[in-house]
């Protein structure tokens, strides 16, 4: 079985679709396996390892298929800090798989109190390995604090986000029938572009330009319709790899850039919720035309 992963803490790239083991999720994410809570917690703080929720959504058939954490500066908090699981319902998997899509549930969790048990439904797309996850808009998602039956909360909410998945992949199927104009995937584009490179002013410096996040990778994602021209924005932008030329700070020289893959969990959720609104408000103006 192949498991890659290229970064030192962060989500392997699945190439046969197996579920994981608590061993690759110990490698990939040290922090799910945590055995007490970090030092800054109080005694008000309920401890309930995260290797307990895993061990207790598969026994209700949800099986892990990725597993990342993110980093700490502060010395040692990495074995506490947030993490991610992304699981699939073995029942759900294959009665609600779309094409190349498959809904899951995300779980984000910490022990350093940076974050409650969080559930999000995400869908994952077999064509480009790529994980997505859909926004509040489309589907609720679930917040569980650290206090009373925690397990039990998790699984009935992961259970809810499931059953609400329908409604995404209505949404997958309708937004494949939708062809969008050479100016409306621009649009789309231009918003995500936006969203990616801009500082804390709204300014973008990058080289990369919108257009790039329209090509394809693969000749599955070529089309005009909203879901390809979608998936198209989302991976280069998630994925990175783009490359492009700008001057050095003196304007003498020039320097080639690339961008790199969005590791951080904070970030790959705020970026891919907000492309799946910029998608939702596309084919709400496209229906009103």
């Amino acid at each position: 079985m192949s498991y890659l992963h290229s970064f030192t803490v962060g989500t392997p790239a699945n190439r046969q679709q197996m579920p994981i083991t608590l061993d690759q999720i110990a490698r990939y994410a040290p922090s799910a396996m945590a055995t007490h809570a970090h030092e800054s917690r109080s005694d008000r703080y309920t401890y309930i390892p995260t290797v307990n929720i895993i061990e207790g959504m598969m026994k209700e058939g949800f099986q892990p298929f990725s597993a990342s954490q993110s980093r700490s500066r502060i010395e040692g908090k990495t074995e506490f800090t947030k993490h991610m699981i992304r699981f699939r319902h073995a029942d759900s998997s294959a009665a609600l798989q779309v094409g190349d899509v498959i809904p899951e549930v995300v779980l984000i969790n910490s022990h350093d109190g940076t974050s409650a048990y969080k559930l999000i439904a995400g869908m994952f797309r077999l064509a480009c390995s790529n994980g997505l996850m859909v926004s509040e808009g489309e589907i609720e998602s679930v917040t569980v604090m650290h206090k009373g039956n925690i397990l039990d909360n998790v699984i009935e909410g992961s259970y809810r986000l499931v059953k609400d998945s329908e409604q995404a992949m209505t949404t997958v199927q309708e937004w494949g029938q939708l062809q969008l104009s050479a100016g409306e995937q621009g649009a789309l584009a231009e918003a995500a572009h936006t969203l990616r490179f801009a500082d804390a002013e709204g300014k973008v410096t990058t080289p990369i330009t919108a257009a790039q996040l329209l090509r394809p990778r693969r000749n599955e994602d070529t089309g005009n319709d909203l879901w390809k021209t979608f998936n198209r924005v989302q991976e280069n932008v998630i994925k990175g790899g783009l490359h492009g030329v700008q001057r050095d700070p003196s304007g003498r020289r020039l320097r080639a850039v690339s961008t790199r893959q969005v590791k951080g969990i904070d970030q790959d959720v705020k970026l891919n919720r907000a492309m799946w609104q910029l998608a939702e408000r596309m084919a709400e103006l496209k229906a009103a035309a």
